[in-house]
């Protein structure tokens, strides 16, 4: 064992030149700390890209915005809103329609502070706010988990340039039920109340639905901190109609859709209609491109680090060719050789591994406190470890096999 792993006199000629080998396992080091945040980080944006919004069939589902170009009252536009309804739930392959002040994903949307008491100094967290005339638990088939949706009787009627009134009822997402009152196990009936203090605002859950993401989404239980509530909001210029079409017939229907509501409008329309899987598509596609930028990156470090340890072990096996061909005509095999050049590379592999599982710990800690990601998770210091480990001995394979070919007569020629 000794005579094929000499890790004591390969030490021991290390010392005597300590400089490339400490080069070579600092860049290591980088390399492991760098790779390893890298991956875990594109891990998150790939997993986060792709976690339920909360909506059924998603590929059924889009949006509606339209506007006329004379707008009119608040009771004009209550009548216009309705009308544009009926035209829409005419037109075949569409199941379902709702008016909503805001979509999930589109980054676009209400947000108010809540708290479970309004004694509490500062609030729980924010919510997003979906404010519907309709049935967004049907529109996009979201799973109830506890209590009943919206009755007809709860649904107001506002101006929002005049009212100050709001709906004292909603419905929740559970991450946000969760979040009030975290200790305990059921959530239908009790009050919330959006801020704090003698002004704070009272509201009753009457629901509690699985999953429903925010218009950010953003990472973590913040993007599915949800609020529904029902009323029919005039003078709001954000406000929109979110509609589910029958399986295979979405792009059908939004053209069908458009068509009939022109067709209906004795005035010029403003419509602009996107389909819920773009929507997410816009969402996600900067993290996409920050993963494939990672993605690149981690790849061009494993290629320079490669690059390094070849190049460093080729240098010392033409720096050694003397002392190869002296060790091979005293004896010394091809593979006593090799397996001295490739114990060499094992141990400042492993020291190089040492200090980049120090620094990506380190790294990581500086990610969680100044960007809010999360702690790296102790299998990524097993696989990278493992990674280049074997990438440092793959590397080192192709100079140490020259150097084992070295025969003992061309290496002596000067002695």
């Amino acid at each position: 064992m000794t005579q094929l792993f000499p890790f004591k006199p390969v030490l021991l000629a290390m010392l005597k030149n300590k400089t490339g080998p400490l080069l070579v396992a600092l860049q290591i080091a980088l390399s492991l700390a760098i790779l390893s945040n890298a991956v875990y980080l594109v891990n998150q944006r790939l997993s986060s890209s792709e976690r339920s919004s909360g909506i059924g069939h998603e590929e059924q589902v889009f949006s509606l915005f339209v506007k006329n170009q004379k707008s009119g009252g608040h009771e004009e536009q209550l009548a216009a809103q309705k009308r544009q309804e009926q035209v829409m739930k005419s037109v075949p392959g569409l199941v379902s329609l709702a008016r909503v002040n805001s979509i999930p994903m589109s980054q676009s949307g209400w947000n108010r502070s809540i708290a479970a008491d309004r004694k509490q100094i500062s609030p729980t967290g924010n919510a997003a706010i979906y404010i519907s005339a309709g049935s967004l638990v049907k529109v996009w088939e979201l799973q109830l988990l506890e209590g009943r949706d919206f009755t007809p009787e709860e649904f107001l009627e506002i101006d929002q340039s005049t009212a100050r009134n709001s709906p004292d009822v909603a419905i929740i997402s559970k991450a946000m039920a969760r979040a009030l009152f975290p200790d305990a196990s059921s959530y239908a009936g009790r009050e919330f109340y959006f801020g704090t203090g003698d002004g704070a605002e009272s509201v009753r859950i009457v629901g509690v639905v699985d999953t429903l993401q925010t218009a950010g989404a953003q990472d973590g239980v913040r993007g599915e901190m949800s609020v529904m509530q029902p009323a029919r909001m005039t003078n709001d210029a954000y406000s929109g109609y979110t509609l589910r079409a029958a399986a295979g017939k979405r792009e059908q229907v939004m053209q069908d859709v458009e068509k009939a509501l022109r067709a209906a409008s004795p005035e010029p329309l403003n419509i602009r209609m996107q389909a819920q899987t773009s929507i997410r598509e816009d969402r996600y596609r900067n993290d996409k491109g920050l993963s494939w930028m990672l993605l690149t990156v981690c790849g061009l470090l494993i290629m320079i680090t490669a690059s390094g340890i070849v190049g460093m072990c080729s240098l010392w096996v033409t720096q050694r060719t003397k002392q190869v061909g002296i060790r091979r005509a005293l004896g010394a095999t091809r593979l006593h050789i090799l397996m001295h050049f490739l114990t060499e590379n094992l141990l400042i592999s492993t020291l190089g591994i040492v200090l980049g599982c120090v620094l990506a710990l380190g790294l990581n800690q500086l990610l969680v406190t100044q960007f809010d990601m999360r702690k790296l998770p102790l299998s990524y210091l097993l696989w990278s470890p493992l990674l280049f480990c074997l990438l440092g001995m793959v590397a080192a394979l192709a100079p140490a096999w020259r150097a084992a070919r070295i025969a003992p007569a061309t290496a002596t020629r000067s002695v």
